[in-house]
């Protein structure tokens, strides 16, 4: 059996809510028997999303609950593309049609708002939860019933009348540095993996005894383990400095003496 580490990450990692939250039904992912799973490779030269997108539907391939019917179906007016429509499944007990829009995040959760769902936002400050639940319900799910969107899914026997929009939604959160604990609710709190913190708080005097490592974005999902070169303070520290002047937060791994592990954002904000 081979199943890459990158498959591993996007199993074991939670969704962002379960059932309905927002006025999004949550995908309930299967449960798959992988024991005898022979992944396919997952491209590289891809962005992250899109290999989250190649992992999801490989999965759903080889599970016998659904079937995939369509994914990235692009919505196009005139000569425009408007959007794409990720997934299309059918449930094979009762023939349901879900349409599937696939997100895979990494959020720093803030505090300056007491309100959890403006409190997550992406580590560069680039995106937010609730710019992407907008987009979702706003956009995404209602891309479907749009004149183009309609045409696009009959072209291929699809009745866009008859589906179910849910979001596959998963997500790691990352606390502020010393914080020992938040309500995060409606979100679950198996999604936080670990913390995020300002340079000045990188110092040696608290960090010089451990090990790091600065995992490529392909990487971000995976369980830091000890399968990778390890730095120590003084060597991985010209590495993120180069990443905050860039205005990119690195996601770093540190190993400890014990030989746990932590993983967690340094922002350059």
């Amino acid at each position: 059996m081979y199943l890459s580490n990158q498959i591993k990450g996007f199993v074991n990692t939670p969704p962002l809510w379960s059932k309905s939250e927002f006025g999004i039904q949550q995908f309930e992912f299967p449960y798959i028997d992988l024991s005898f799973y022979n992944a396919v490779a997952i491209p590289q030269k891809i962005r992250l999303g899109h290999q989250m997108e190649f992992i999801f539907k490989q999965l759903l391939d080889y599970c016998p609950a659904y079937e995939v019917l369509a994914h990235n179906i692009p919505i196009r007016q005139e000569k425009h593309t408007i959007g794409e429509i990720d997934f299309i499944l059918k449930k094979i007990d009762d023939q349901q049609l879900l349409h599937i829009e696939l997100t895979y995040k990494f959020y720093v959760v803030t505090i300056e708002v007491s309100d959890p769902i403006h409190q997550l936002i992406g580590p560069n400050k680039r995106d937010s939860f609730f710019s992407k639940m907008k987009k979702i319900k706003d956009n995404q799910f209602p891309l479907l019933h749009t004149k183009a969107g309609t045409a696009s899914l009959k072209k291929i026997g699809i009745d866009p009348s008859i589906v179910s929009h849910q979001a596959c939604f998963k997500a790691q959160l990352f606390l502020p540095f010393n914080c020992k604990s938040i309500d995060l609710y409606p979100f679950d709190p198996n999604c936080i993996v670990g913390y995020w913190l300002r340079p000045n708080d990188f110092r040696p005097e608290t960090y010089d005894r451990y090990e790091f490592y600065l995992p490529f974005k392909s990487q971000w999902v995976v369980e830091p383990n000890d399968n990778v070169q390890w730095l120590s303070f003084n060597k991985i520290l010209p590495e993120i400095n180069l990443c905050l002047i860039k205005q990119n937060a690195p996601l770093i791994w540190m190993k400890k003496n014990n030989n746990t592990f932590e993983k967690f954002f340094i922002v350059w904000w």
